[in-house]
């Protein structure tokens, strides 16, 4: 399991790049219909990666806490899931319903919208006002897989309450670390070839 730290983000203000994913059911969902009127939470994630099955239960619960405070939260998995089946359509059913994932789980099967928020890993959190301004990029907290720190989610938590108490930005944003996307060949983002 090698940790892949996400080293390119989107610049914070940058408005929440459009999508129109379908879920692993075939029903489409696009950025209006996830977000919130208060702000966005979109997670790249995907079923295998140890990081993100690391926090998947507290994504579950951190999930209806943002909800209560008016941010939507969307899942995208935007892996290749020819060369990596345990990120399959039919396996995120499973895999959400495992969690108690209530919030749309997408597919990203082009990678197109991976590449327009310049996803890295999973995980990778984008945080967004209710403008969809990006107001967060970094991590959920310190917890890894191995590492003995508790999963708070403190990192997120912190940001989400200063966005909503109209303060700025945490800083420094600390990325997020996991598994890198697993790109189709030939469709890596430039720095990664």
């Amino acid at each position: 399991m090698a940790e892949v730290p996400s080293t390119r983000a989107l610049a914070l203000g940058s408005v929440a790049p459009e999508f129109e994913l379908p879920d692993a059911g075939g029903r489409l969902h696009t950025l209006d219909d996830v977000r919130g009127p208060r702000g966005l939470l979109v997670m790249f994630v995907c079923n295998h990666c140890p990081f993100v099955v690391h926090l998947a239960t507290a994504l579950s619960e951190f999930a209806r806490e943002m909800e209560g405070q008016g941010i939507g939260v969307v899942a995208i998995n935007s892996n290749d899931v020819a060369n990596y089946p345990a990120d399959d359509p039919e396996k995120m059913i499973e895999f959400s319903g495992r969690y108690r994932w209530d919030f749309p789980y997408l597919v990203d099967a082009g990678q197109e919208v991976a590449h327009a928020y310049v996803a890295a890993c999973t995980p990778d959190f984008y945080l967004f006002d209710g403008a969809l301004s990006l107001f967060y990029c970094g991590q959920f907290d310190a917890s890894r897989p191995r590492n003995n720190v508790p999963v708070t989610g403190d990192d997120l938590r912190t940001a989400a309450a200063a966005m909503l108490a109209g303060e700025g930005p945490p800083m420094p944003q600390r990325p997020s670390s996991g598994c890198n996307i697993k790109w189709k060949p030939g469709n890596e983002p430039e720095h990664f070839r």
